[in-house]
């Protein structure tokens, strides 16, 4: 299902542009540098699993294209999934790579399944992670049964060579109910 065009797109900012700054447990959440999927093992006591919702080749949105410095329009590998502890979702994910660079890199996205992409983002100590950004995620962006307004994200880039991989992650109400964290 093609994400539609906003007619304002969220503004990604950094942790030093982010004015006001969201609660402390918030932005420890949205700008911590270490592994979500790690995180979120350890919050669940190991209840973690990882469901896909899509992908395949996608026509890229304009902020993903921009954030991946690749042309307005351009092809793109796009996958979408839950992160879940105890079975809810706490976290929706979509990651992407521009098919110009993604080809001919070695890394078959594919073939993940219900792994996660963060996991192996992680140890594959080739990639260089860029700096966090987070704004509230378009509610249109999300799938029906968790869309909501206002939902904090955040996003980084995973660059290996020509190669770039945007990772947005969008934290549901179920999450920070359970960390206990009024967002």
């Amino acid at each position: 299902m093609p994400h539609a065009a906003l007619a304002h797109p969220p503004r990604w900012l950094t942790a030093a542009q982010l004015h006001p700054a969201p609660a402390a447990g918030v932005r420890d959440w949205l700008f911590n540098q270490d592994s979500l999927t790690r995180r979120l093992t350890v919050l669940s006591e190991d209840g973690f699993s990882v469901t896909p919702l899509e992908e395949g080749w996608q026509r890229l949105r304009s902020d993903e294209c921009s954030a991946l410095n690749v042309a307005p329009g351009s092809q793109g590998w796009v996958r979408e999934v839950y992160l879940r502890g105890h079975g809810q979702p706490w976290v929706f994910a979509r990651s992407v790579a521009a098919r110009s660079a993604l080809e001919g890199s070695g890394l078959n996205l594919a073939e993940l399944g219900s792994r996660s992409l963060g996991e192996l983002l992680f140890s594959d100590r080739a990639f260089d992670r860029g700096e966090l950004q987070a704004c509230h995620y378009p509610a249109p962006w999300l799938p029906a049964e968790v869309r909501s307004e206002r939902l904090w994200a955040r996003r980084s880039c995973f660059s290996r060579g020509a190669l770039g991989v945007l990772v947005a992650e969008v934290f549901l109400p179920a999450f920070w109910q359970h960390a206990g964290i009024d967002p």
